[in-house]
């Protein structure tokens, strides 16, 4: 799995976590959201559920620092524009209130809709692409089918070809 798709399915799982149980401190979260992956990723490498307690994690590995430093920024813009993002979900999502959407595909959207906007490094058919594949791997197959139906629509109203990178 590329980088920057690792970074994507972490930031959905923190969008999700915030979702469901905000915390009181964002930063205290974040870094206590880094630490568990990091211990989970280890325990699964070497098959041991419980490889904290036996000693410390290893050092933070360049593509550990890589993953943190794409998906960091693309949590926090989220997070600061969930309102406006959630607006955006709602002209496009026809029939279809916020609550009543699942809570990992209303996180995918909100991740999407906020790249596709905020993001001009990264072309809008790419945050479309990487949302559907993370809605079918965290969701349903249906999923992937409700939120690339409403990424094409979001799309079709920017203001910026869906192709190219703009610099």
């Amino acid at each position: 799995m590329g980088m920057r798709r690792e970074a994507r399915e972490r930031a959905v799982q923190f969008l999700f976590q915030y979702d469901l149980n905000p915390p009181e401190d964002l930063e205290r979260a974040l870094e206590q959201f880094w630490q568990s992956q990091r211990a989970a990723a280890i325990a699964e490498e070497k098959g041991s559920a419980r490889w904290g307690e036996q000693s410390e994690l290893p050092p933070v590995t360049t593509d550990e620092t890589a993953v943190r430093l794409f998906a960091e920024p693309l949590i926090r813009g989220t997070l600061e524009r969930r309102g406006e993002l959630d607006a955006q979900i709602m002209r496009y999502a026809k029939n279809w209130s916020l609550h009543r959407m699942a809570v990992v595909d209303r996180n995918v959207l909100r991740l999407a809709i906020y790249e596709m906007f905020h993001r001009e490094d990264i072309p809008p058919v790419v945050s479309i692409n990487e949302a559907v594949d993370i809605a079918k791997k965290f969701s349903t197959e249906e999923s992937g089918r409700f939120v690339n139906g409403i990424l094409d629509k979001i799309k079709n109203d920017l203001l910026r070809p869906a192709r190219i990178v703009k610099s």
